[in-house]
């Protein structure tokens, strides 16, 4: 019986919030493979030609100027080599103060770029919030910059979303299916808690995202079992069950048909 695989959760310890840059130092060790139980933003303003990140099993490139925000529980891992930039380690009770995109977070995001001219209001808010950092470190004032970066990434992570409507839709969207797709893998059941018809549900998610419900549900789902099978102690069969499925097989069907390959063999080379 093969030993039970730990993989670091790094814990924000003594503050509930702590900013530092790339090339000074950082809060965690960045060179393994960890998740957090706290928020982080990071702000990569000046890269090496090929740096890059994994984060849940996905690799990114990263350029100049682009943010990346990692939610708590996600799998990230990327290797510092002398890479530029920001990083905010929040925790979640002042994040849903100061930022209101935790929904769409809940299933991850990719890394985005910045525009010239929020560039430089960004900028200016990291000066003031370096400052106060340094110098009198005032929560309530932390937390006021902290909100006003917030609000200006949120507008560069969120700008080509549609209208307002279908945009607090497809947030409302992502948070039920985190709280709910073990359980719950039907489009009917959160287009009846959306109080719209699964058609339109759909045509949201289509124009929006590029995808269907189904295939947000069943990615929630890949997600989660890629992360069982690689870092828990939980047998294929448990894994199943654990994730909602009556039968075993059909898991595994599920699993092969969306990555290629079955639970066994993935497990395998992760061990």
């Amino acid at each position: 019986m093969s030993q039970e695989k730990h993989i670091p959760i790094h814990n924000l310890t003594y503050q509930e919030f702590q900013f530092t840059t790339l090339e000074n130092g950082h809060p965690e060790n960045f060179n393994d493979v960890h998740r957090h139980n706290f928020f982080e933003i990071l702000w990569f303003t000046q890269v090496k030609e090929d740096s890059h990140l994994e984060l849940d099993f996905e690799h990114y490139d990263i350029k100049n100027n682009q943010i990346c925000i990692i939610a708590p529980g996600q799998v990230f891992n990327m290797k510092l080599r002398g890479e530029k930039g920001y990083v905010f380690a929040i925790s979640r009770e002042i994040f849903q103060e100061v930022c209101e995109i935790e929904a769409i977070l809940a299933s991850g995001i990719h890394p985005f770029f910045l525009d010239s001219k929020n560039k430089i209001i960004c900028q200016s808010i990291i000066s003031l919030l370096e400052q106060e950092y340094d110098g009198s470190s005032r929560i309530n004032l932390l937390k006021a910059y902290l909100k006003a970066f917030c609000i200006v990434i949120t507008e560069d992570l969120t700008s080509q979303e549609p209208l307002i409507s279908d945009k607090q839709r497809i947030q409302n969207l992502v948070m039920l299916i985190e709280n709910h797709y073990v359980t719950e893998k039907e489009t009917r059941f959160y287009a009846e808690n959306l109080n719209i018809s699964t058609h339109h549900l759909n045509d949201i998610v289509r124009i929006s995202r590029g995808t269907t419900v189904k295939k947000m549900i069943a990615q929630r789902l890949l997600l989660e079992a890629k992360r069982e099978l690689s870092f828990g102690a939980l047998t294929v069969k448990e894994v199943a069950f654990k994730l909602g499925f009556n039968d075993a097989s059909y898991f595994s069907r599920f699993f092969k048909k969306q990555t290629g390959s079955n639970p066994e063999q993935f497990k395998n080379i992760q061990d």
